[in-house]
C-alpha cells in the first residue's frame, strides 16, 4: 500500500534523508518549503528513485496566517496524509543571541511558535482514529539550558513540553506522536561550527533512527542512541558543579 506523506520543511537535510529512505517502500509526497530551488532538487531526487507521486508548494511556514486552512490544503493535494514531519527550524549564532533581539525572536518564533501552531492545526485536522504518524524534530538541547545555546535550547525545551501535552491528550486516540531528539547533526544548518569530534552523526543515521521509532511507534526518540544517556547525565550534574562547566 502506498503511503501519503507530507513534509513541512522538506529540504532540511534530515527530512530529505527520511524521504530517500522510505519512498523504496511506496510512497507519495507533498513537500512544503520555502525555497523553490532546493524544493525542486529534492522532489526530482525522489521522483528518479520511484515516488509516484511528488507535490512541491512553494510556502513560508513561519507565516502562520490562516495555517489551519493552508494544512487542509496540503492534505487535500494527494490526500490524507498517513505521516506529517515537521523539520523546519534555525539554530542562529551564539554572539546574535546574546546581543540581538531581532534574532532571538527568529530562533523562538520559527523553533516553537510557527512550529506549534502548524502541530496544533495538524492535530486538529487529522482523524483521530486511524493509525498516523506526527513526527517533530527536537533536540537534546532542549534537556537542559546551557550558556552555549540557551536560546536555541529553550525553544526546544517549549517544544517538547507541547508535545508531551499533546501526547496526553491524544493518548485515547490512534493518532501516534513522536518527538525525535537528535545530536550534534552534520547538516548545512552546522556549517558554521567545529564538526570534529565522535559525536557528529549522519543525516542519514538520523532517518534510520526515526523510521525505526515510528515503525515502533516511540513517543521518544534520542538519536543516534548514546545521547540518551549523555543527556541524562548533563540533566543529573548539580548546578554548583554544572555552572563551573564551560559548553
Amino acid at each position: 500500500m502506498t503511503r501519503i506523506y507530507l513534509i513541512l520543511g522538506a529540504t532540511s537535510a534530515i527530512a530529505a534523508a527520511y524521504c530517500r529512505r522510505v519512498v523504496s517502500r511506496g510512497a507519495n509526497f507533498v513537500l512544503v518549503a520555502r525555497n523553490a530551488s532546493h524544493l525542486d532538487a529534492v522532489a526530482t531526487d525522489l521522483k528518479s528513485r520511484g515516488a509516484t507521486n511528488v507535490v512541491s508548494i512553494v510556502s513560508d511556514l513561519v507565516d502562520t496566517r490562516e495555517c489551519e486552512d493552508r494544512f487542509a490544503e496540503f492534505c487535500g493535494k494527494i490526500g490524507m496524509p498517513d505521516e506529517v514531519m515537521f523539520a523546519f527550524g534555525v539554530l542562529g549564532l551564539e554572539s546574535a543571541e546574546l546581543t540581538g533581539s531581532v534574532q532571538m525572536r527568529q530562533i523562538i518564533d520559527v523553533n516553537f511558535t510557527s512550529v506549534s501552531l502548524w502541530l496544533q492545526a495538524a492535530v486538529n485536522f487529522l482523524p483521530k482514529m486511524d493509525a498516523r504518524s506526527l513526527i517533530v524534530i527536537g533536540s537534546v538541547a532542549g534537556d537542559r539550558g546551557r550558556r552555549s545555546n540557551y536560546i536555541y535550547g529553550a525553544s526546544k525545551a517549549g517544544l517538547y513540553v507541547l508535545t508531551e501535552g499533546l501526547r496526553h491528550r491524544l493518548s485515547d486516540t490512534k493518532l501516534h506522536l513522536l518527538t525525535v531528539k537528535p545530536g550534534l547533526v552534520d547538516t548545512p544548518m552546522t556549517a558554521h561550527l567545529d564538526r570534529s569530534g565522535l559525536l557528529w552523526a549522519t543525516p542519514q543515521r538520523i532517518a534510520a533512527d526515526i523510521d525505526k521509532a515510528v515503525l515502533r511507534r516511540r513517543r521518544v526518540v534520542y538519536t543516534p542512541w548514546f545521547w540518551s544517556l549523555i543527556m541524562a547525565v548533563v540533566r543529573s550534574i548539580p548546578r554548583v558543579f554544572f555552572y563551573r562547566t564551560n559548553f
